[in-house]
């Protein structure tokens, strides 16, 4: 994928609007229900990034147009070490870009289908890593809703970063969720009840039950409770009354209750916050400062030897896909007259629904550019100082 246009030798204006000419593309990485993630390379600054590319018309049919802004919106207004973190959006005819932190490190569900045992100690670190970004999230009144081990991707020093905000929603003081959003088999009990009509709504702590689902399931290799996607709504609800999850007597006590306190079928008693997370037992000995800046080293390290993902996303974006990534800037040259000359012939009463979302959608998805507004800043900053030079002489 990479070769044929690393060959290429095409002409950008560094100092202009980010867009797809800005970045060589290298591989494909992953892929999701309307396009692909690619690992590319800035030009200017030759610094890597994971590029998402999501097709126009594939987004308006399934009616997921709402969902993507939502997630762009969101990811604009987050900067944490324990996220993966948007850097650029931009568009062209056929796709969204949403360019972002790229991690090396695969994500954990990768890493537990390769039979990697977790130790007590790394999935404590995991926990306090990815406390600090609920944390972080619940000050922004952001509920991420689908936190589990395939969004929760590695470093390459095997520090953690929740990605994935494409049902995520923001609840302001007294606002509840009601909509039944994330993976049934890391979902609160409440969430459940939600759907039942048995309760209000839920609120954040909805994400530290997930937690406790997934740090379970990377010590024990399964989940707490028989849950999966075709699980009926009435059976979930036998379990979570009916049912305890085991917790074996080999794990350390402290482990186990702060598991057990996480896994807590009333959301008023589970610990769901940061500030409670800091003060269990289990937590005496953490530095949470050092945690955030990455001064505890993980037990476990992902592999620098070979991508930590599935190797078949290259080969299909070689040999299956029908518009591959490389091809784009030919493919549209191609189509740009031809698509013009039929926009202008219509009305816009003419124009199927389709086009009109479209049309809609080019105007709404706006561009974004993280380095310009770091740069900003630092510019802000120096401006500050010189300002302070002058009234100190």
């Amino acid at each position: 994928m990479g070769a044929g246009h690393s060959a290429r030798r095409d002409s950008f204006d560094a100092n202009g609007e980010v867009n797809f000419d800005h970045f060589q593309i290298l591989r494909a990485i992953g892929k999701g229900s309307f396009g692909k993630v690619c690992i590319v390379q800035k030009k200017d600054t030759k610094k890597m990034f994971a590029m998402k590319y999501m097709n126009k018309q594939m987004c308006v049919k399934k009616d997921a147009i709402h969902n993507v802004m939502r997630e762009v919106e969101i990811m604009k207004t987050l900067d944490h070490p324990f996220l993966v973190n948007l850097w650029f959006t931009f568009q062209d005819e056929e796709d969204m870009f949403v360019v972002v932190d790229l991690l090396l490190g695969g994500d954990l569900r990768y890493h537990m289908q390769q039979d990697i045992l977790f130790s007590e100690e790394q999935v404590k670190l995991y926990i306090c890593e990815i406390g600090l970004a609920l944390g972080y999230l619940r000050k922004k009144n952001i509920v991420h809703r689908d936190i589990k081990p395939d969004n929760i991707l590695l470093d390459e020093g095997g520090h953690v970063h929740i990605t994935d905000f494409n049902i995520a929603t923001v609840l302001h003081t007294g606002e509840l969720a009601t909509s039944m959003s994330g993976t049934k088999p890391y979902m609160a009990p409440e969430v459940f009840s939600c759907a039942s009509n048995e309760c209000l709504g839920y609120s954040f702590p909805v994400d530290w039950w997930s937690l406790g689902v997934t740090a379970y399931e990377l010590l024990k290799s399964r989940r707490p409770y028989e849950i999966h996607s075709a699980t009926h709504l009435h059976e979930i609800k036998i379990l979570f009354s009916s049912t305890k999850p085991h917790f074996s007597s080999s794990l350390d006590e402290n482990l186990r209750d702060l598991l057990k306190q996480l896994l807590e079928v009333d959301p008023d008693n589970r610990i769901s916050s940061l500030s409670r997370l800091k003060h269990h037992p289990l937590m005496a000995d953490m530095n949470f400062d050092k945690i955030y800046n990455k001064e505890i080293k993980p037990a476990f390290v992902p592999s620098k030897d070979h991508l930590n993902c599935d190797p078949t996303y290259e080969l299909e974006e070689m040999i299956i896909e029908t518009k591959p990534l490389h091809k784009k800037k030919k493919r549209l040259a191609k189509q740009n007259s031809r698509r013009s000359g039929e926009l202008m012939s219509q009305s816009s009463e003419e124009m199927d629904e389709t086009q009109k979302h479209l049309m809609k959608l080019n105007d709404d998805f706006e561009a974004y550019n993280r380095e310009r507004r770091y740069s900003e800043n630092e510019n802000t900053k120096l401006e500050n100082v010189k300002q302070e030079d002058v009234v100190t002489s």
